[in-house]
């Protein structure tokens, strides 16, 4: 059994502990005061009492009232007592560390959170920054497909086409004074717009696939998704219907992981065959995975 002295000594020290852990724990709002304290309130004080005490007491000690060096320390401590209480948030804070003094390192971060974290609502941010992806996103296709239509531009097909479109205008007659050069700028200049130019990898922007036009269309794209894939699983894997042509593309298509751009492009008779094999039938996709790679040696 431990001597008394020895029990007195530990009481004493886990009493300074015990101290010691109240004050840091609540130093960080009011330093050595307690924030009731200053006000002249109790804890179970309302808002009401709260705001009254403040006001009696700004008035009492405010720099403009009493020239009090000492008046003025008191004032400044009351007017930051009062931003802590007045404040339900802070308030319960305050109030959690008093309770709970040995969470140390919770009851600090709680309240720098608190003062310094952000203060702007979390939803403005994200519309926000979708707007500033999508302007980006909208100034980098108008960039892409305009450095492609020069270059399309620049070739000698896409000059041919103009000459051909000149003639049918003309009914089969050119200008024979003016240059090549002089033709085409002109041409260009009155013809160019009406060639629609399908430039593959660089399409004209679309609003439709901007970031935030998208992201207010997700429900609608998640509420359509989930009805195809029912209908889906109700034609195909219920009634045991035979696929369409749209539907046996898509599958033709993701059989062979085929980018949509590249399986849009291909030739009509190409899709047909391929369709026709029933890729998406694991021993077809196989047996003409081998025919390719057959035929690849054989060229080789």
């Amino acid at each position: 059994m431990a001597p008394p002295a020895a029990i007195r000594w530990f009481a004493v020290v886990s009493a300074l502990m015990l101290c010691h852990l109240i004050t840091t724990s609540t130093a960080i709002y009011c330093d050595e005061d307690d924030c009731y304290d200053l006000l002249g309130v109790t804890q179970s004080a309302n808002s009401s009492e709260i705001k009254k005490a403040y006001y009696k007491l700004s008035l009492k000690h405010h720099p403009d009232k009493n020239p009090d060096p000492e008046s003025k320390k008191l004032f400044v401590k009351v007017a930051n007592a009062y931003e802590i209480l007045k404040d339900e948030a802070t308030r319960e804070q305050y109030d959690y560390a008093i309770a709970h003094p040995e969470e140390v390192f919770y009851n600090t971060a709680r309240y720098y959170q608190a003062y310094y974290g952000h203060k702007t609502d979390p939803r403005a941010v994200l519309v926000g920054l979708l707007l500033i992806l999508s302007a980006f996103q909208y100034l980098n296709q108008w960039t892409r497909y305009n450095q492609a239509v020069d270059m399309v531009k620049k070739t000698p097909a896409y000059k041919n086409r103009l000459r051909a479109l000149e003639l049918e205008r003309s009914g089969g007659t050119t200008n024979k004074k003016k240059s090549n050069k002089q033709m085409n700028k002109k041409v260009e200049e009155d013809l160019g717009n009406e060639l629609e130019l399908q430039i593959t990898g660089a399409e004209q922007p679309s609003m439709w696939d901007l970031l935030v036009v998208r992201f207010i269309l997700l429900p609608y794209t998640i509420g359509k998704l989930l009805l195809w894939c029912g209908c889906w699983f109700w034609r195909y894997k219920v009634k045991q219907a035979p696929y369409s042509w749209d539907d046996a593309s898509y599958l033709t298509q993701r059989s062979l992981n085929a980018p949509l751009d590249a399986w849009r492009n291909l030739d009509d008779s190409r899709k047909e065959d391929l369709i026709h094999k029933r890729l998406w039938e694991k021993s077809n996709l196989e047996n003409y995975l081998a025919e390719m790679r057959k035929e690849s040696k054989r060229r080789r």
